[in-house]
């Protein structure tokens, strides 16, 4: 039952970012094929010239709406009918608010590792296609959503050498099939630290908190917050080396992490773009790279390997590169 549940948790993330990339790379492709045309309902949009073809702007958003229908804690603004509060009291025994996150899949758990890489590729996809996202009135939504994700990111850094990795206990959990405004379940939390590090999720954290302080560069004060627990949790994940699978060997059975060099080298890559900080890129060039980065080869890109995007991200932001990615290395 644990297995299956957790090949649905991380398929689920899984489409909602390749629909998101169809949905977002379609709408480009639209503009490069349909310059010379114009649409009768709508004008025309920022970034390559033409109109916007209304099914790919309708699937970007049912993609959206995914991340809204995952919300836990207090709703604001709340969009899907059937959904209520819920999760409130979550981080209460660490005297922590985690109430905020998003379950995985159709369960009641939060997972920090798939959860922090999403919030990774969301702020990409916001960097790369956000004029285009705005277009059609998805922007404000992605950005709420991944603000949504990393409130929790920040409150779950409990102190430098701390992160809660985990709400919810898995094996109950997926016994369950309550909604989870009704659920009364216990709430135990998991943590890495200095005695059980997790190098692989603090430092694929960190990549989520500094791609995101570049999408919130116009809150000043949260982008620097961001970029600060970064800092932090990348010198925790780089100093105290060990996989959370080990440390915490419940998530094999979810979330296993085959490895953690693609997180530091995906982690520093990210800081190197927020901060411009040249040590990040000899970190990543330099001798770490030669253990870890497979140069040229990559495989494939997801929540446990992360080398293909490391490699695209390094080479420069240019058009349709996260599409290139998602699309071509998932089949």
């Amino acid at each position: 039952m644990g297995e299956k549940s957790g090949s649905r948790g991380w398929c689920g993330w899984l489409m909602v970012l390749v629909i998101l990339a169809v949905a977002v790379c379609a709408i480009v492709y639209t503009f490069k094929k349909k310059g010379h045309h114009k649409s009768d309902d709508l004008g025309p949009v920022p970034g390559p010239p033409g109109a916007i073809e209304k099914k790919y702007s309708n699937a970007l958003k049912v993609a959206m709406q995914f991340f809204d229908v995952k919300k836990s804690g207090k709703l604001v603004d709340n969009k899907i009918t059937w959904r209520g509060d819920s999760g409130l009291k979550d981080g209460s025994d660490a005297n922590l608010d985690l109430s905020k996150g998003m379950y995985d899949a159709g369960d009641h758990m939060k997972f920090g590792f798939p959860m922090a890489f999403s919030a990774t590729v969301l702020s990409w996809t916001i960097l790369e296609y956000g004029d285009q996202m705005d277009a059609v009135n998805q922007l404000k939504p992605a950005q709420d959503s991944l603000k949504w994700i990393t409130d929790f990111l920040i409150n779950a850094h409990a102190s430098d050498n701390v992160l809660y990795v985990q709400v919810g206990n898995p094996s109950a959990d997926h016994k369950c099939w309550d909604r989870p405004e009704d659920m009364t379940e216990k709430r135990p939390l998991a943590q890495v630290n200095v005695s059980a590090p997790g190098t692989d999720v603090a430092a694929e954290t960190a990549a989520a908190m500094a791609s995101a302080s570049l999408v919130f560069k116009s809150d000043s004060e949260y982008s620097s917050t961001l970029l600060q627990y970064a800092k932090k949790l990348f010198a925790f994940a780089d100093k105290y080396r060990d996989s959370y699978s080990d440390s915490i060997p419940e998530v094999q059975t979810y979330y296993n992490s085959t490895g953690y060099g693609d997180e530091l080298l995906w982690a520093a890559t990210w800081l190197y773009h927020a901060t411009g900080d040249k040590s990040y890129l000899q970190y990543v060039t330099g001798q770490n790279g030669q253990n870890y980065a497979n140069w040229g080869s990559p495989t494939w890109f997801s929540w446990d390997n992360k080398l293909a995007g490391t490699q695209v991200v390094l080479y420069g932001s240019a058009s349709g590169t996260l599409c290139s990615i998602l699309l071509l290395l998932h089949f």
